[in-house]
């Protein structure tokens, strides 16, 4: 499997480290930096993943920073990509199965390194189990990359789902 990978200054140790682990266990891996301690712009090196990953030039993607939040949030915001911030296996797991994940971030300041090792493995691991259900959601999600101007300014955008939801026509 190829796998896109990238951080920020402050996790290089961690992502060579899982690099090397992603190595061992036979996957190639795309590592678009940072390639040092020196401050970055991390936002960068999780749209360099995310397009590798939309593109199809890498199968899945791995990004990092300190807590995670930063970098995974700026990978999602490309389209095609569904990047779920996890900092447990279960979590990880969850994302995969259910809403097809195809780039995890987590925080390498802030799960050991062992645990950063699991996280990646489970999700590497862990099929997409399509169902109806998690069909829905995902076209939900990927619909809400497309921008509506009937949402904008516009209070009464969700009016028909929510009395969908209080009618218990959702069971989530």
């Amino acid at each position: 499997m190829i796998i896109a990978l990238g951080n920020d200054h402050i996790v290089t140790d961690t992502k060579i480290q899982i690099s090397d682990y992603l190595k061992a266990q036979g996957h190639e891996v795309i590592d678009v930096g940072t390639y040092d301690n020196t401050r970055t712009h991390y936002p960068i090196y999780g749209l360099k993943v995310a397009d590798l990953v939309r593109d199809g030039k890498a199968d899945l993607g791995v990004v990092l920073c300190g807590t995670g939040v930063g970098i995974s949030t700026a990978a999602d915001k490309n389209t095609g990509i569904r990047a779920a911030l996890v900092n447990d296996v279960t979590t990880a797991k969850y994302a995969k199965q259910e809403l097809n994940a195809n780039v995890i971030g987590f925080g390498g300041a802030v799960v050991g390194e062992h645990l950063a090792e699991e996280i990646v493995h489970t999700f590497l691991t862990t099929e997409y189990k399509e169902t109806p259900e998690n069909k829905k959601l995902i076209e939900k999600i990927d619909a809400v990359e497309k921008d509506n101007p009937d949402q904008h300014d516009n209070p009464h955008f969700y009016d028909d789902e929510m009395k969908l939801w209080n009618e218990g026509y959702y069971h989530d």
